[in-house]
């Protein structure tokens, strides 16, 4: 293999390594909502239950029936809110179907001081004000970032950073954060008018769709990194957004999937409740 492997494994430890002496110091606790049972949904929230389980946090799961309305959710956000001892939590997306409109206002109910997926408008607006602002930023673009800062791939100042998504979760706070770190940045998504011409650009190409193979090699720049944050499945197989064997033989670096950028969005998480907890405190 000719480029960087970049694993999120080993970037994940060093953020356990220097969070763990400050979660004991500080005794946070994290809350984790989940309403009913999406296979995909307790995948990742075991995977968060473990990352507290490596650092020495508190945690609860709170499961919720699949049939719970808006108003009980509502209610039982209320009340996570009001906590003194809970110092963060989220609501595990995606909600069952019955809920899926009423998502923004879900968000919206979260008090921003405990929203540690940085979801709320509050959280995303203060990204957009500085580097500096960046106290409580989305998971995903905030281990994107943690992964490009640990391999010392140099500084994305200057460089041209070709996103391949723009949804609020990902694409949108990924290229503000990249933008307060002076990178050159485009936007593109399913309405982008020729995409190979835009990724052949890209110094950084980050691709997040979840639609498998959607990036070759010949729409890669030889030499750019490349990070691949998609995950669709086939059978038992997870991949990526990016023909992971061409690619890697035209890239300097490159992050595979499972095991690129996935580890990361959940050390973030645990970051961002460390992070809560020591702004709490002051």
């Amino acid at each position: 293999m000719s480029a960087i492997l970049l694993t999120g494994k080993e970037v994940a430890d060093a953020m356990f390594k220097q969070l763990t002496p400050l979660v004991k110091k500080l005794d946070p606790k994290l809350v984790i909502v989940q309403v009913g049972d999406d296979p995909a949904s307790a995948s990742y929230i075991k995977q968060k239950l473990k990352s507290c389980e490596a650092v020495g946090m508190r945690h609860e799961h709170m499961h919720l029936d699949a049939t719970v309305t808006k108003e009980e959710l509502l209610s039982v956000i209320e009340k996570l809110n009001g906590e003194p001892d809970v110092t963060g939590f989220i609501v595990q997306l995606p909600l069952p179907k019955h809920l899926q409109e009423f998502v923004p206002q879900i968000i919206r109910a979260i008090e921003p001081k405990k929203d540690v997926d940085g979801f709320t408008a509050y959280n995303i607006g203060k990204t957009l004000l500085s580097k500096e602002f960046e106290h409580l930023p989305p998971a995903t673009p905030s281990g994107i970032i943690a992964m490009l800062e640990f391999y010392k791939l140099g500084k994305v100042e200057g460089k041209h950073v070709v996103i391949v998504n723009h949804s609020n979760v990902v694409g949108k706070p990924l290229a503000v954060m990249l933008l307060n770190r002076n990178a050159t940045v485009t936007v593109c998504h399913a309405h982008t008018k020729d995409l190979a011409a835009q990724t052949k650009q890209a110094d950084i190409l980050i691709s997040a769709v979840g639609k498998a193979k959607l990036i070759t090699a010949d729409m890669v720049k030889k030499g750019a990194i490349v990070i691949d944050v998609g995950i669709s499945r086939s059978g038992d197989k997870l991949t990526g957004d990016v023909d992971f064997d061409a690619v890697k033989e035209i890239a300097s670096a490159i992050s595979p999937v499972p095991g690129g950028v996935g580890p990361l969005t959940v050390a973030s998480l645990i970051r961002n409740t460390v992070r809560a907890k020591q702004r709490q405190i002051e």
